[in-house]
């Protein structure tokens, strides 16, 4: 089995929309794997054949060769005939309101085609990202597509969202409180914001950032499972909950035996680190 996932990073002009660009491909002739809760995602399948995603809660859902994928609060199935090669790239929270502008918790754990927000003119983009002969020039073409996409200068949705990346990465378990303070917002305020930029509330963002720093230090620096516990966890069960629940492996099977796609992502992401915020590569 063949499976290839590059990362590249967004040019200055894009790091506070992109998270990352990436390049995926899967020579088989069925794609099937967990994914990991994450950013949003905007993906562009450049050999047709769409994909189905099982979320969280249970709803299935298919999606176009072109789609946007909102923001995810736990791991899912992804389901993709193959062979698959895609470009993709990580929607920011502030890139979330420059791009589409709708409250992001409407699309939380749900797939869109991006024709239905963008437009058919998405079509002759993929054509050129097809013909793109190496991820350098794949990553140029992508960063045209977003630029073209950006509607918005969202500079009050940038200064919340760097305060409450600070905010996820001060600490295993930080309270709310702390945020309330650094923004000068009411918990309320805090609350709906979070819900309208990253799809969830506070402290359902702790969590799930809690146990993908877990889980990343599981496979990245070797951290064992009892040293795990003490990121934040009460006790090896709930450790065990919240890790199945966010990367949808429990911490033995992602220190043992983690999946190809878990795998890769950890391994090359967690690489960019001093390059990319900590909300990327720690995560």
């Amino acid at each position: 089995m063949s499976i290839e996932l590059d990362y590249a990073l967004p040019s200055a002009t894009l790091c506070d929309y992109v998270t990352l660009f990436y390049r995926f491909r899967a020579d088989v002739p069925l794609f099937e794997d967990m994914e990991r809760a994450d950013h949003a995602q905007l993906r562009l399948r450049l050999t047709p054949g769409g994909a189905r995603y099982r979320f969280v809660d249970g709803y299935e859902q298919d999606a176009a060769d072109a789609h946007i994928l909102g923001p995810t609060t736990g791991a899912f199935k992804v389901t993709a005939p193959g062979p698959v090669y895609l470009f993709g790239a990580g929607i920011t929270p502030a890139g979330w309101a420059a791009l589409l502008g709708n409250d992001a918790s409407s699309m939380v754990n749900r797939v869109v085609d991006v024709a239905e927000i963008f437009g058919d003119g998405i079509g002759t983009a993929i054509g050129r990202l097809a013909a793109a002969p190496d991820l350098a020039a794949m990553v140029a073409c992508g960063e045209e597509i977003v630029r073209d996409l950006l509607y918005a200068q969202p500079a009050e949705a940038l200064d919340f969202v760097a305060h409450v990346d600070a905010w996820l990465c001060a600490g295993p378990s930080p309270e709310v409180a702390d945020l309330a303070a650094a923004t000068g917002l009411s918990q309320r305020q805090i609350e709906r914001k979070c819900k309208a930029l990253y799809g969830a509330p506070p402290k359902l963002l702790a969590r799930k950032y809690r146990a993908l720093r877990a889980a990343v230090a599981l496979v990245a620096d070797g951290t064992s499972l009892d040293d795990a516990v003490g990121r934040g966890f009460y006790d090896q069960s709930h450790m065990n909950r919240e890790i199945k629940q966010f990367t949808g492996h429990t911490p033995g099977q992602i220190k043992s035996e983690p999946g190809v796609l878990a795998l890769l992502t950890i391994a090359h992401r967690y690489a960019l680190g001093g390059k990319v915020h900590p909300i990327i590569s720690d995560t």
